[in-house]
Formats: structure tokens, sequence, C-alpha cells
């Protein structure tokens, strides 16, 4: 049975098993009150993304009608592929259980991952919420600003990823792009394996979404155990890129390469870089219900959205935990949506065939 074949199946066998008696709850008429939601992760426990599910968690509990018990589930596994395998075949369309995805989850779907089950395009967009990325060394390095990396050019470099196809791609090709000499140890579990593998000093160079960074390796560059180089940035209305708000002190991507090269980056391997980054950080984590989830229901969610947003202890925690970037609904989640799920096929062909050249990855077109 082919993949779309397959798909079709689950799906078809999902919808009918409701049909046949399990039914849609009163969730469907918005009505949540003693239900649990699962909110699936799928991801491990302490990496950027779980950090988002279970902050969001306690106020979705709070603001959705009925007040029901939030639960986060994570699913890790294949970057994120497995436990977004799993929803897309078990998922139904009563609010019951919603997905947090990032852009390791976009990523495969954009790339034709033959491990990928999942279609987007079977997905209603709920939240979405952009984010950014700090790049960091060992102090052991001895580097202590993004232009000492002009000193180390030459020295080889250990980098935990998740794998090639994930949203370390944009790290993986930014490190290229600037000419650090780093070697990707593929087959981490999450961003939160990738630290927890610096901390021990199996990898001496890193990243980490901003909500991640804040919480866990702020605290290490506090103790004196790291440097941090250069964020990825963020976008202006323009969609031109800019310091990212929550980092302001930091340089971003384009700085950095400009700061070492003497010149602005531009090219096909820049342009690139720039339509991934776009795809993945900007418009990173989306949380996301089966296409066939009744209007009221998603009402229901973009409501609470909107209640938790002017929530006093929402906007107190918030700026430590998540950053300064905005959870979003209706038309702006969608701008997000599609901004996550649309990389110009240049992009994803050069890319697929530096991934082949570089890592004898693979992928089907």
């Amino acid at each position: 049975m082919s993949t779309i074949d397959r798909r079709s199946f689950l799906k078809s066998f999902s919808l009918g098993m409701g049909a046949l008696g399990l039914g849609l709850s009163k969730a469907q008429g918005g009505r949540f009150s003693g239900e649990i939601v699962e909110l699936v992760i799928p991801f491990k426990e302490g990496g950027g993304s779980d950090t988002w599910g279970r902050f969001n968690a306690p106020f979705l509990s709070r603001y959705l009608p009925g007040q029901p018990t939030v639960i986060v589930r994570n699913v890790p596994g294949g970057n994120s592929i497995a436990g977004a395998n799993r929803f897309a075949a078990r998922a139904r369309p009563d609010g019951l259980s919603v997905l947090g995805t990032s852009a390791s989850t976009q990523f495969p779907y954009l790339m034709s991952d033959p491990r990928v089950d999942y279609d987007y395009r079977d997905w209603r967009v709920l939240m979405a919420y952009g984010t950014g990325g700090v790049a960091y060394v060992s102090t052991d390095l001895g580097v202590s600003s993004v232009t000492d990396l002009n000193d180390i050019m030459d020295r080889p470099l250990l980098y935990g990823s998740q794998g090639p196809t994930s949203l370390d791609l944009v790290p993986v090709l930014a490190f290229k792009l600037l000419g650090l000499n780093v070697r990707p140890i593929f087959g981490m579990s999450g961003r939160g394996a990738g630290r927890l593998a610096f901390e021990r000093g199996e990898v001496n160079i890193d990243y980490q979404t901003s909500t991640a960074y804040l919480r866990n390796v702020v605290p290490l560059i506090q103790q004196g155990n790291a440097v941090p180089l250069f964020s990825w940035g963020a976008l202006n209305g323009a969609g031109e890129l800019i310091r990212d708000p929550t980092f302001p002190d930091l340089p971003h991507f384009g700085e950095a390469y400009e700061a070492l090269h003497g010149k602005t980056p531009s090219g096909l391997e820049w342009e690139s870089w720039f339509a991934f980054f776009t795809a993945g950080f900007p418009a990173q984590k989306l949380l996301v219900a089966p296409a066939e989830t009744p209007d009221e229901v998603v009402q229901a969610y973009e409501d609470a959205v909107q209640a938790m947003r002017t929530d006093p202890e929402y906007r107190s925690r918030k700026p430590a935990a998540l950053g300064t970037y905005e959870q979003v609904t209706g038309p702006a989640a969608q701008r997000m949506y599609d901004l996550a799920t649309n990389v110009p096929q240049s992009a994803r062909d050069w890319v697929r065939t530096w991934l082949r050249d570089e890592f004898r990855v693979n992928l089907e077109a």
C-alpha cells in the first residue's frame, strides 16, 4: 500500500469508527466540561516544543469552555515524525486531541521524507507561534564573540543534531555558510538531548530555540560554560531579516556572516537558507486539529487563545518562558501556516542535492 493510500485508509477508518458509535463528543458544541484534551507533542520532554506545550496547556484548560483538563502527551521518535504520523492516523475531529508541530515536523514534509505519512493539508491551524533561536559555543574554545570564530575556522566542531531533514537543517546549513568545520552527530531525540550532550562536553557548538534557550542555556552562560554567538534573527513587515527582539544585543545570522566574510550574504545557498529559516522560525510552532474539526470547536480554541493572551498571569510569565513573540489565531495564524508549509522548489532542490552530496541522504523527489 502506498503512503498516500495508507494515509487515506487510516483517515477513512478513523472517521468510520466515529460513525459506528464512537461519535463526536460533546466537545463538538464547544462543551468541554469533564473532558480530557490531549495536546500531543511529538518530542521528548525538555526541548522548546515541550516547554511551549506545557506553558500553554494550563491556560487552554482555563479558557476552553467547560475548563477541561489539558494534558501534554509526549510522543517522541523520528524527529517528530512518529508522533505526527500517529496523530494523523488516530486523531478524531472533536477537539479532544490536538497536535503541536514544529519546523522539525514541517521540514520532512517539505522535503518529501519517505517516513512521513501525514499531510498538512489534512489539518486545520488553531494557533501559530513564531520563535527564534540562538547559536552558542563552549567556553573551552576560547571564543568570546562571533568575530572570534575566524580563529577557529579549521578547528573540528561537533554539533548534536536530530537529523538532516529536521529543524537542524537551518543551523547546519548556517555553519556551512559561515565556513565553520562543524560535523553534525545525527540521532539526537530532540534539541533537549543536544543541549544535554553540550553540557556533558560531548559536543561544543549548539543552538536552542528561544524557549529552551531562555530556560536552559542562559544559566549555562551565567555559570561561564557557554558563549552566545548570534541569533537567527526575525522578519520585519517587509520580510527582511532583522535582529530578534528577544535578543536585541545579539547579531542576527546575516550580520554574523558579514562580520566574518566582509560582505552581505547572497547566492542560492543563502536564498535556500533564508527560505528554510522563514519556514522554520517566524512560523515555527503550530497547534493543529484534523481538517474535519467543526467550525464551532475551532472557534472555541481561537477564543481561548485570545482570552489567555489577556490573562495577567500569562502576560507576566510568557516573556521569560517563551520570549516576546505573539501567539496568534485566525487569519494571522493561517498566514503563518502558509509560510511554514511553502518553500520555493529551487530551495528544496538545492537542499536535497546538498544533503545527498554532504551527508549521503537521498530523499524522493
